[in-house]
């Protein structure tokens, strides 16, 4: 799978001395914010620099647009260039174990057209319970120039989602655990359940029992019931566990994927929009 990276050959990368590789640490709590940056300044890998969701990989939640928006586009390619990140650049990305911040940084990457950018497969934590040092050292990059390739036809918004289901030309996939996708709990929006039309796709079932992720004749196995020839749209609460999905849907071989950035929070802002409960 060409989207991750082992550990092992991470710390090959790090002892061969390649220098064109920039080291991401982008774990985060959703319900302690400043919990990540904490732990990377107490410890993460050698060279890594840190990236924070709310301030680095989303855009301050306005009345649409959901929880976490798309960061300034203009401000993010200023602050991935600062970190030394250019077309050239290897793309490391690690969250504490196999979670969804790292893919979120991989899918903007991706999405302003960069090649090299990798999940370290298994994380911070796998890192460490294989032997291999950390640092609270805090590097000094080289300032690089990123000039962003957009891929435009990478993003739905919500005209486009609510498009696409009435002609029936896109799957819109739910990234969310079940419980929440079927309305039975919901512990952080005012409106339960989904996007009527929605299917659920829970977005840890990417992984093996062991937290790693699933090798691509797997994941073509769990995404079977999706038509290769269709259009998939992705979404989850607020477009970042999303992300992993998106991931392991171009890794089993699907090409026409999209991010619905604004996610279920973006589609309850809106009152009007029905919100359906139970199974699609």
């Amino acid at each position: 799978m060409t989207y991750l990276i082992s550990v092992n050959r991470l710390k090959k990368r790090l002892e061969n001395n390649q220098r064109n590789t920039v080291i991401v640490d982008v774990r985060f709590q959703l319900d302690d914010p400043d919990a990540g940056r904490k732990m990377y300044l107490e410890n993460h890998l050698p060279g890594a620099v840190y990236m924070d969701l709310n301030k680095d990989l989303a855009d301050r939640a306005q009345k649409h647009g959901g929880k976490h928006p798309l960061p300034d586009m203009d401000m993010f390619t200023a602050k991935i260039g600062k970190i030394g990140i250019d077309h050239q650049t290897s793309v490391v990305i690690y969250d504490q174990e196999n979670d969804m911040f790292a893919a979120r940084l991989w899918w903007l990457l991706h999405y302003l057209g960069h090649e090299k950018a990798y999940v370290l497969d298994g994380g911070y934590a796998r890192w460490v319970a294989e032997g291999n040092d950390v640092t609270d050292e805090i590097p000094i990059l080289e300032e690089k120039d990123f000039h962003p390739a957009v891929r435009e036809n990478q993003i739905a918004d919500i005209e486009e989602v609510k498009e696409k289901l009435e002609e029936n030309a896109a799957v819109l996939i739910d990234s969310r655990a079940k419980d929440r996708y079927l309305g039975k709990t919901e512990p952080l929006y005012v409106k339960a359940g989904h996007i009527p039309g929605a299917r659920n796709f829970f977005w840890k079932d990417v992984l093996t029992e062991k937290g790693s992720w699933k090798k691509k004749e797997e994941l073509q196995t769990h995404f079977e019931s999706l038509p290769k020839d269709k259009e998939i749209i992705v979404s989850c609460g607020s477009g970042i566990s999303a992300c992993p999905n998106v991931l392991a849907l171009k890794a089993a071989g699907y090409t026409n994927v999209k991010l619905y950035p604004g996610s279920f929070s973006d589609w309850i802002s809106y009152e009007e929009n029905e919100v359906a409960m139970g199974e699609a």
